[in-house]
C-alpha cells in the first residue's frame, strides 16, 4: 500500500510538471509571434513615430501616414484631408520642442481587420513644462508595399 501511495504521489508531480513545463514552452511561441507578426510591425510603426517626436521631428513622425490626399486627421478642430494638411496642422500646433513634449503612447490595442488592415486604439501622453496633456487616440493602418502607414487617426484631448 505504501508503494502504491508514493507512485500516485509520482504520478500527481509528473502531471504538474508537465503541465508547468507546457505552459512555458508556449510563452516563447506566443512571444515570437508578437516579434514578427503584423501586430509587432504596427508596434514599431508607433515606436518609431514616438522616438522621431521626442526628438522633436514632425516630418520623421509623419513618415507613419501614408502620404496621400486621401489621409484624414480628425480631432477637436475638425477634419484634416491630407498628408500635407495633417503635416502641415502639426507644425503649426507644435511650432517648437517645448510644445512638443515627449509623448508616451499606452494601453494601445491591435485589432488586424484584414491581412493589410489594422485598427490599433490606445492613449497618448504628452509631458512638458507648461504641464502634461494626454488622450485617447484611434488610427486605422493599411499595409502598403513600403510597410503599415496610418490612413486615418482620431486623436482626443481627454481632460
Amino acid at each position: 500500500m505504501i508503494k502504491h501511495q508514493s507512485g500516485m504521489r509520482f504520478g500527481w508531480w509528473l502531471v504538474i510538471a508537465l503541465l508547468v513545463s507546457s505552459a512555458w514552452s508556449t510563452t516563447p511561441v506566443a512571444a515570437q509571434v508578437e516579434k514578427t507578426g503584423p501586430a509587432a510591425e504596427i508596434r514599431a510603426l508607433l515606436d518609431a513615430q514616438g522616438a522621431a517626436w521626442n526628438l522633436g521631428d514632425i516630418d520623421g513622425y509623419m513618415a507613419g501616414y501614408w502620404e496621400s490626399e486621401k489621409t484624414t486627421f480628425s480631432g477637436a478642430s475638425g477634419v484634416s484631408r491630407g498628408w500635407q494638411s495633417i503635416r502641415d496642422r502639426y507644425h503649426l500646433k507644435y511650432p517648437d520642442r517645448a510644445t512638443m513634449g515627449t509623448l508616451v503612447f499606452s494601453n494601445v490595442e491591435i485589432t488586424e481587420l484584414a491581412a493589410d488592415a489594422a485598427l490599433v486604439l490606445g492613449h497618448w501622453q504628452l509631458e512638458r513644462a507648461s504641464g502634461p496633456v494626454g488622450g485617447v487616440f484611434s488610427v486605422v493602418l493599411r499595409k502598403f508595399p513600403e510597410g503599415w502607414r496610418i490612413i486615418h487617426d482620431h486623436t482626443s484631448v481627454v481632460q
